[in-house]
């Protein structure tokens, strides 16, 4: 409870909720880069997952603890960062900003507000798009994806949110070495480029996906 009564123990907080969310995305597109193989490839991937049983929903609902428990610190934190700033050291401060730090509270609520829209989509099969494949569990996960993603709105949507990712990551990643203290000033620089590196990697991966399936190239 001390850990929550300061900022850095918020922030720390905060920062390690958002590296546990890092490596779901990591294992989430390793996952999901099964679609290149083929219906077999994810629909495996799909059937291993349903055969865990109970222990998918305990998995879900930890990463749904660390999405309200990065979500709210990070609010807290941004107001009490704001407040702290004085308008003097404004003109300092936009010096060593950028677009990715200074838009971390609007790329954070963008994402959250994608998640809820992803499970609705392909989690609970609620949209019209998916709607056929509501009573399937797990089902056709191929001819699912694939239908989905040859509305070119759907695919636009998706390949949006992973920019807002990268840009969230771009700096976020950055940010978790510099809470915890594990970075230096020769350090720093490595640190920021392989964060911005992974951020592109994570918007390729995902991002090929829909585009992949709108120009034909997985069917």
């Amino acid at each position: 409870m001390q850990l929550l009564k300061n900022s850095v123990g918020r922030k720390i907080l905060m920062a390690i909720t958002g590296q546990l969310m890092v490596l779901f995305v990591i294992v989430h597109l390793i996952g999901n880069s099964s679609i290149f193989v083929g219906p077999d490839g994810i629909n495996s991937y799909a059937e291993h997952l349903h055969s865990l049983g109970p222990l998918v929903w305990v998995f879900r609902l930890a990463m749904l603890a660390f999405i309200l428990v990065h979500a709210f610190y990070g609010i807290q934190v941004s107001i009490e960062n704001s407040k702290a700033n004085p308008s003097k050291y404004a003109i300092n401060n936009k010096l060593k900003a950028n677009f990715a730090s200074e838009s971390m509270i609007w790329t954070g609520l963008l994402l959250a507000l994608f998640v809820i829209y992803h499970i609705s989509h392909f989690t609970l099969r609620l949209t019209s798009d998916v709607s056929a494949f509501a009573g399937q569990v797990p089902g056709n996960v191929f001819g699912m994806v694939t239908g989905s993603f040859s509305h070119g709105i759907i695919a636009s949507t998706y390949v949006a949110a992973m920019v807002v990712l990268c840009l969230h990551l771009f700096h976020g990643i950055q940010s978790f070495f510099q809470t915890m203290g594990w970075n230096g000033d020769k350090s720093l620089p490595v640190i920021s480029q392989v964060g911005r590196v992974l951020a592109f990697v994570f918007l390729i991966g995902y991002s090929s996906i829909p585009v992949f399936i709108l120009a034909g190239i997985i069917k």
